[in-house]
């Protein structure tokens, strides 16, 4: 028995070793998740964890004034809810699915379990954590220290890594929000990378039409975080 083709899509579902992956395909949900769902709130104990495979979850700091910026995003190289088996139980972030797609979902305990057992999952949901912490770190030092244009730069590289087309079905207030900046920044930040021939954006969709030129472009935070995540999951774990 090994785990299914679609279920493949996930790279941490991928990197299973058999044994795993035979225990676990049984417990797996197949889900649609459609635009704009939330997975979780902040100080919410999860009753799941998801595993997208064609959809991308954005994990958003929520400000008491209902302001909010996005610290990571979760695609097909990993997993929603890693406060889980971290300890903490709950996290101050709130998930949303900032691309409509597919994915699975796995019951909190069941991956609790997993994870106590101490063997080949454990290390691999932890070199994933690394990866998503270097993530959120990299996205820090970025809305700090760089420039609209290459924040959004990043944000569409890192998009697109998750999604199997070059279209981003995602509004200009959408991303601000995802950002942190006035809708009025990201309209002018997508006209000039539009004007330089990188990307054609109309209604609410984001067609990448030069991919090399937004890397060319964007600053060294995508880079970094490629970078480790390439480090950090391999396609597939000793058995």
């Amino acid at each position: 028995m090994t785990i299914s083709p679609d279920t493949r899509e996930n790279k941490l579902l991928a990197a299973l070793p058999d044994a795993e992956a035979q225990r676990w395909l049984p417990q797996l949900e197949s889900i649609q998740l459609p635009l704009g769902e939330v997975l979780y709130e902040s100080g919410s104990t999860l009753a799941h964890v998801y595993f997208p495979t064609t959809a991308i979850v954005s994990l958003l700091y929520v400000m008491d004034n209902g302001a909010s910026a996005e610290i990571a995003v979760v695609g097909n190289e990993g997993l929603v809810g890693i406060s889980l088996f971290m300890g903490g139980e709950s996290t101050p972030s709130r998930a949303v699915v900032q691309s409509a797609g597919h994915g699975y979902r796995l019951k909190a305990q069941l991956l609790k379990n997993e994870f106590n057992r101490a063997g080949p999952v454990l290390h691999l949901l932890l070199r994933y954590t690394q990866a998503l912490i270097t993530q959120m770190s990299q996205t820090a030092v970025c809305n700090r220290h760089h420039s609209l244009d290459q924040q959004l730069c990043r944000w569409l590289l890192l998009s697109l890594d998750r999604l199997q087309g070059a279209e981003l079905v995602m509004t200009q207030e959408l991303i601000a929000n995802m950002l942190g900046v006035r809708r009025e920044g990201v309209t002018e930040a997508a006209h000039r990378l539009q004007e330089a021939g990188l990307i054609r954006y109309a209604r609410g969709h984001i067609l990448v039409i030069d991919r090399a030129g937004l890397e060319k472009r964007v600053c060294e935070c995508y880079g970094v975080v490629k970078k480790e995540y390439d480090r950090l999951l391999p396609a597939r774990i000793a058995t």
